[in-house]
């Protein structure tokens, strides 16, 4: 693993570049069964070869023409998605007990991180009730899938920043036949996850903060 950046003494940052997805699966479950009460929270910035992930109760009729990609079922939240290079994809392990964050709460958090984030360089995003992730008009920029055990959250944040869509078309994204995905790039925004991870560090660092802020103040 790369070195940490740490701007923020809530969490460590970690910006580990192009990682294998199963390796960095299972590094994340071994972060969280090693997790003792004074773990520090970590925040892991990345991205994946090509790979389909189906959460853990996903159903194989959404995965349409995955040719040679590899689909692999994983233990998190959510149907399928496609994640490859230009992705930018965030990885939570935050103790969600300690912070008095629910797994709603934690969605909530990441949904107006990447809303704050798209803001930035001039893009209206919105989200909706029945399906987690962050819009823009009617197709999908930022898809979110999770999985809490022991307190410990982990998987996390999908970001098309400049990644191929193509491959979305081979799977009924997060479930939805017919939706379609989009990138900041093509909205006007940077096409190099360099420019991204700065601006959505600094917005998630503040919904970390009012998170605590909130679940300082939960009464006993």
């Amino acid at each position: 693993m790369d070195p940490c950046v740490s701007p923020s003494p809530r969490y460590q940052s970690r910006r580990l570049g192009l990682a294998d997805y199963v390796e960095t699966w299972q590094r994340m479950m071994a972060f969280t069964d090693a997790r003792a009460p004074e773990t520090v929270d970590e925040i892991w910035f990345l991205e994946h070869p090509p790979v389909y992930t189906l959460g853990q109760n996903g159903r194989r009729e959404h995965v349409l023409d995955p040719g040679g990609i590899p689909v692999i079922q994983v233990d998190r939240g959510g149907q399928v998605t496609y994640h490859g290079p230009g992705q930018l994809v965030v990885y939570p392990l935050i103790d969600v007990k300690r912070l008095g964050l629910g797994p709603r709460g934690l969605v909530r958090m990441l949904e107006r991180a990447t809303l704050d984030c798209l803001a930035e360089f001039g893009i209206s995003g919105h989200t909706r009730p029945d399906a987690p992730g962050v819009y823009v008009e009617s197709r999908k920029i930022a898809s979110i899938g999770l999985r809490i055990r022991r307190g410990g959250s982990y998987h996390g944040l999908a970001f098309n920043v400049s990644v191929d869509l193509a491959p979305f078309r081979g799977i009924n994204p997060c479930g939805y036949r017919g939706l379609e995905m989009t990138r900041l790039m093509d909205l006007g925004g940077p096409s190099d996850l360099g420019s991204v991870i700065p601006i959505l560090e600094h917005h998630l660092d503040r919904g970390l903060a009012g998170s605590r802020s909130e679940g300082s103040t939960k009464p006993p």
